[in-house]
């Protein structure tokens, strides 16, 4: 019996685009059908995604090939303000870029317009949003649905917007940096070996800084080669939803 599984390549940026290129060409030698992350807001001192010609033509030709493009916030930038508590789960899930976990909806609307219309505008179509560190405030949630997205994702989940199941699927990545790197590389593959043999749908997250630490890459492709040898089908958000 099969069972889905998503990957998701994080953090697409001009900045970024050697090692989201490095990540898919590994996925392509894999036949999986992954999830690219677009930030369409200037990031880590480069331009916005639509200025590099390059980037939007690869992305572009990605998506030629099977490959689903999707919104990853604006800037993925250190955001003020929320209260205590959402800070605290800001600094822990995203290092403080979490820029929509405590959003009004008015501000989530806005920059959710301004992101996909700069994507729109070098022809890329998104119709997905995963919001940095996985976090969207109640006020994103709404102006997500209200702007006709058809799904965000959550740590824990894939919530679908167009009326269909969302699906609990929780996340796997690294956390590079720090004492417990080497463990948490060893719990991802142990975590992907657990699901894949209960048939459970989960998702494995690639983030550029994954390739900058040893074992971090080795560790996130065995998680994506024990769920295709449990007979796991790789699958897009956007196939998930039926978008």
């Amino acid at each position: 019996m099969s069972f889905p599984f998503v990957v998701s390549v994080h953090d697409v940026a001009p900045a970024t685009w050697d090692a989201s290129a490095d990540w898919v060409g590994e996925l392509d030698r894999r036949g999986v059908p992954c999830t690219l992350l677009v930030i369409p807001g200037p990031y880590k001192d480069g331009p916005a995604a639509g200025e590099d010609a390059g980037l939007v033509g690869w992305l572009r030709e990605a998506g030629g090939r099977g490959h689903e493009l999707s919104l990853h916030g604006f800037h993925h930038a250190r955001v003020p303000g929320g209260a205590v508590w959402r800070r605290a789960v800001n600094q822990v899930m995203a290092r403080g870029a979490g820029e929509f976990c405590a959003l009004p909806e008015p501000q989530a609307r806005r920059l959710l317009r301004a992101g996909r219309d700069a994507l729109d505008a070098a022809g890329i179509e998104v119709v997905g949003f995963t919001p940095p560190g996985w976090l969207a405030s109640p006020g994103t949630r709404r102006a997500l649905a209200d702007l006709g997205f058809a799904y965000w994702t959550s740590h824990l989940a894939l919530h679908d917007l167009t009326g269909g199941r969302s699906r609990r699927m929780p996340a796997l990545s690294h956390r590079p940096g720090g004492a417990g790197e080497r463990a948490g590389a060893r719990l991802m593959v142990a975590a992907a070996r657990t699901l894949a043999r209960s048939r459970r749908p989960f998702r494995i997250a690639l983030h550029p800084a994954d390739l900058e630490r040893p074992g971090l890459r080795e560790a996130a492709l065995d998680a994506v080669d024990l769920a295709l040898a449990a007979n796991g089908r790789p699958l897009t958000y956007r196939a998930m939803v039926g978008a």
